[in-house]
């Protein structure tokens, strides 16, 4: 079968396209033919070496395609079921602990840049209905993570409103999450094109961060002086302090993204005086995916792709995803 191996030390160029066995299921085990994967800051984070990984090894994290075969025992799974991976296979429900983070794909194990993978079926669960493969492949690590921000971290509703980063996988999905409950959404981004787009996804409104640098005071002002109850806040060190200023009091911030780094200044101040609550959030457990799911087969949201690559030019999506230039999600197929 067709695998991608990442070469040590990891950079896009050393990523390699090899041959290995298909691999057969062992007991508990479904072995799927997976059909597409999507890119996360994760994998880029891994192919190019900013996260030390085993050599060799088979990176990407999210995947879906269909069970050609099961090992003895298997119950949740029958040959020809449309499934996608868990991004956190040991985290099935309750709350984090060290053992259910760990054994993450593309990272801890090898990954989804394969055409054929088996794995114990607790590591997957259905897709939503009617959806594509490349359309459940964007789900396990960016959708689960906005879902987890909005209706884990905090109970958003028609009242609430929300404040979301540019136009990546998650926030995306944040945008069209807080929509289908019919909360206000003001989103950012560098783009007058980007921006056009995130209105017809239903932004209320948007703030260009380059032409309104304090943009904090914008979402204060655009909620009437109050501020919002959720930000989803991808940026990092860079950002955090203008969404501190773009909070309500007693709101609540989702930390996901280190975009502008991995450290930095914070306002403890504000924090203290707003009576602000801040999450540090890596995506959730299966039980929160089966939720998602739900979700998105009872409202209708469809992910939005920005691009898809075959599997043999990964690196050309990785390069897609590293200009910042995507709207969404960026997709390979198998």
């Amino acid at each position: 079968m067709k695998t991608i191996v990442a070469r040590t030390p990891a950079t896009l160029d050393r990523l390699e396209l090899v041959e290995k066995p298909q691999p057969q299921p062992g007991p508990g085990e479904i072995c799927v033919r997976l059909r597409a994967s999507s890119l996360n800051y994760h994998d880029y984070a891994v192919v190019t070496g900013m996260l030390p990984v085993a050599e060799d090894r088979v990176p990407m994290s999210d995947g879906a395609g269909e069970v050609v075969s099961i090992g003895a025992g298997v119950t949740d799974f029958s040959v020809g079921d449309a499934v996608m991976t868990v991004f956190f296979p040991k985290w099935q429900s309750g709350k984090e602990t060290e053992a259910r983070l760990s054994g993450v794909p593309g990272d801890h194990i090898d990954g989804y840049a394969a055409e054929y993978a088996c794995r114990h079926e607790s590591a997957f669960t259905r897709i939503p209905a009617g959806y594509s493969m490349e359309e459940a492949a964007t789900l396990p690590c960016a959708a689960l993570t906005a879902w987890r921000a909005l209706f884990v971290e905090n109970k958003i509703g028609p009242d609430s409103w929300v404040l979301t980063m540019g136009s990546g996988g998650v926030s995306v999905f944040a945008l069209q999450l807080a929509k289908s409950v019919g909360a206000r959404v003001i989103a950012t981004s560098s783009s007058a094109e980007k921006m056009e787009r995130l209105k017809e996804l239903g932004a209320d409104h948007v703030i260009n961060y380059r032409e309104t640098p304090e943009w904090g005071d914008e979402v204060k002002r655009l909620t009437g002086g109050v501020g919002v109850d959720e930000v989803v806040e991808v940026g990092g060190p860079n950002t955090l302090a203008q969404s501190i200023n773009a909070c309500r009091l007693g709101g609540h911030i989702t930390l996901i993204g280190v975009l502008t780094g991995f450290a930095g200044e914070v306002p403890t101040a504000a924090i203290m005086f707003k009576n602000l609550r801040i999450s540090g959030v890596m995506v959730g457990s299966k039980d929160h995916q089966l939720d998602l799911i739900q979700a998105l087969e009872s409202t209708g949201i469809r992910p939005v792709i920005d691009s898809t690559y075959p599997l043999e030019k990964i690196a050309d999506a990785f390069r897609h995803q590293e200009s910042q230039q995507h709207f969404g999600k960026i997709c390979l197929t198998m």
